[in-house]
């Protein structure tokens, strides 16, 4: 189906690979504890969904943008049909906390950097592919929750009219394609909010997301199953995983067995 993404290499075949990078330790920052489990969990859940998982641990912000760029040139992508991208460390609105980082502006690697070393551009060799980005962060210092009252719903603001598409247009280039597309994202969290983590356990939002994936790879899409894990959290205000940058043009099935 053209509203799928292909598979077109059996399981024995394709060489779908994974970047798994995670801060632990820090210089000036507090020890992640229980950062270890989510490591670990993550790679046996890759692996099982047949992604060989290349992982690296504790690197400054230029440590991950030269590991990335090394990944994106895997030759193993030819023969691949998607990629998972996943990072897990201390982190500010703006990006990840490289093991140097101080404050909001030192050793911080930006969202950003991570588009824009898999785009279309950077990357030819993933053009049309998934790639599945897994952050798993704070994104500031704010809980997640609010309180609210039942007097009723408040009122809703009318919606705003709908944009027009202008006809007509011609284009002489031969080709073009969309410099950021197939990128499926999931943070921990919302914007400015925290995200929670058990020193002993993990992560609860790794938690979560090892356990849906385990449930529903078999026979949901990745966007679906990302609404599952967001559900998931219903009962916990604090944080609540967010969809961002998402360009899926197409439902993408891991199809594991």
């Amino acid at each position: 189906s053209s509203q799928i993404y292909p598979i077109h290499l059996p399981r024995e075949t394709r060489t779908r690979r994974a970047l798994l990078i995670c801060n632990i330790e820090f210089e000036h920052l507090s020890r992640r504890n229980g950062a270890e489990v989510d490591v670990e969990g993550m790679t046996k859940l890759l692996e099982g969904l047949g992604y060989m998982v290349d992982i690296h641990c504790n690197l400054t912000s230029q440590g991950m943008a030269t590991v990335m760029k090394d990944f994106a040139d895997r030759k193993e992508h030819c023969t691949s049909d998607s990629t998972f991208l996943v990072f897990m460390s201390h982190g500010v609105r703006a990006g990840l906390c490289g093991t140097k980082s101080r404050d909001e502006t030192t050793d911080i690697l930006s969202f950003d950097t991570i588009y824009e070393t898999f785009n279309n551009k950077s990357c030819r060799v993933l053009l049309g592919k998934p790639k599945v980005v897994i952050i798993q962060s704070c994104r500031g210092g704010k809980d997640g929750y609010t309180l609210v009252s039942d007097s009723g719903d408040p009122a809703m603001p009318a919606p705003s009219s709908a944009d027009t598409i202008t006809a007509g247009l011609e284009d002489d280039a031969i080709f073009k394609v969309h410099l950021e597309s197939d990128f499926a994202t999931l943070h921990s969290s919302t914007p400015d909010t925290l995200s929670w983590r058990c020193p002993v356990g993990g992560s609860l939002f790794i938690q979560h997301l090892i356990e849906q994936f385990q449930k529903h790879a078999c026979n949901s899409d990745l966007q679906e199953i990302f609404r599952k894990i967001q559900h998931s959290f219903g009962k916990f205000p604090r944080q609540l995983p967010s969809q961002e940058r998402t360009t899926m043009l197409r439902k993408f099935y891991l199809f594991p067995g």
